[in-house]
């Protein structure tokens, strides 16, 4: 015998199909790769994060073969109990010098990352001043804190500056994608930080998908928001780097008081210590990575070239591995990205609520892992379906 609420729900679980909005999860055997086995199906992968094609590179694997001896498999309590390995220390002091900013701190998730350092910041007698293309994280991060929640047009710095100038408020902490996930495109990082400075502000950038990639792996902070201490960095280590995770870099007290008062870190278990060895040799990737990078710079040039002229849809400018191509209405997206599937191509439909209504896309990534006759093949097949 079914129920009112449940009914409720199996009629927003039709909806959700009628209007081609339902997520289904995809089933992944092996490797994550260039090449995946997704539901039985060998296919091309243009919809994974991996940048950088570290997700199973051998030097990752043997890292944690080594790991695993020295710590096990779990980390068995909090970081603030017994679960601060020396691993999750030496990653943090590493990432913190790589990075260029005093201190760091290793999250299990840059979801979790992202919570923990806007709730702790400001609170209730706060504002939040926020791009309204944000992630998901920060968006809820911010309804969380209890502060006041300000968004401004997406790099719209003029209503942003109106924003702070009309705010009473003493802690104020402006936030950003540095690369934003959907559209592909970046912040003007040092246009941010002089109106951080101008109203007396911290600025927080999560940059998701630029570490690893841009400026030579070390992100998209700018010399001078390296040294600022105003600035806040967050890079996720499931991207580029090709683990798991996420880590902040700041002056020392904002690190501290992180340490004291945020508790998605306080209170969670510390992630296992294998992950922070692997994410150590990634690290050593990374900065030695330009070989990959200007492949995967290779790999974008080729794209945008190849879909020079396509008429279904509109390729949005993008210098970095997002390349999203807007179809417009959620069907036709869904269907555009059904038909690449069935040629071994797997791109995904991307649709509302992640992005505004009729600007469904497929949203194209790329990895240094893939080779150029990837790419000539997904370009072949666009124009067939064109």
């Amino acid at each position: 015998m079914s129920f009112a609420a449940l009914t409720r729900l199996q009629q927003g679980l039709a909806a959700l199909r009628t209007d081609h909005l339902e997520r289904r999860r995809l089933l992944l055997d092996g490797a994550q790769g260039a090449h995946v086995t997704i539901n039985g199906q060998r296919v091309i992968s243009f919809c994974s994060n991996d940048y950088l094609g570290l997700a199973a590179d051998p030097a990752l694997i043997r890292a944690a073969h080594a790991a695993l001896d020295q710590c096990g498999v779990g980390a068995g309590a909090a970081h603030l109990i017994t679960g601060h390995h020396r691993f999750h220390h030496d990653f943090e002091s590493a990432f913190s010098i790589y990075i260029g900013k005093p201190a760091a701190l290793l999250f299990s998730t840059g979801y979790m990352a992202n919570l923990a350092v806007i709730t702790a910041l400001v609170g209730r007698h706060g504002e939040i001043f926020a791009d309204k293309l944000n992630h998901a994280s920060l968006v809820d991060a911010a309804q969380l804190s209890g502060a006041r929640f300000s968004r401004y047009r997406h790099n719209n710095l003029a209503q942003l500056e109106s924003q702070l100038a009309d705010s009473t408020v003493q802690d104020k902490l402006i936030v950003s994608d540095l690369v934003f996930s959907m559209d592909g495109d970046l912040v003007p990082v040092d246009a941010l930080l002089e109106l951080a400075e101008r109203y007396d502000a911290w600025l927080y950038l999560d940059d998701a998908h630029g570490f690893g990639v841009l400026n030579g792996g070390r992100g998209g902070l700018t010399e001078r928001a390296r040294s600022s201490d105003r600035v806040i960095y967050l890079a996720t280590l499931g991207k580029a780097a090709g683990v798991s995770g996420a880590a902040v870099a700041a002056h020392t007290s904002v690190i501290d008081w992180l340490i004291q008062k945020a508790r998605p870190y306080i209170y969670t278990t510390a992630s296992p210590p294998v992950l922070a060895a692997c994410l150590l040799e990634s690290l050593r990737q990374i900065e030695a990575g330009d070989a990959r990078r200007e492949r995967l710079g290779a790999h974008v040039a080729q794209l945008r070239q190849g879909l020079a002229g396509l008429k279904r849809g509109v390729l949005m400018p993008s210098d970095t591995p997002i390349q999203p191509l807007v179809i417009g209405a959620n069907a036709d997206a869904v269907h555009l990205s059904k038909d690449l599937l069935q040629r071994g191509l797997m791109v995904p439909a991307i649709r509302t609520p992640t992005v505004p209504a009729d600007t469904a896309r497929l949203r194209i990534t790329l990895s240094a892992a893939h080779s150029a006759d990837d790419i000539a093949q997904l370009v072949e097949a666009l124009h067939a379906l064109d």
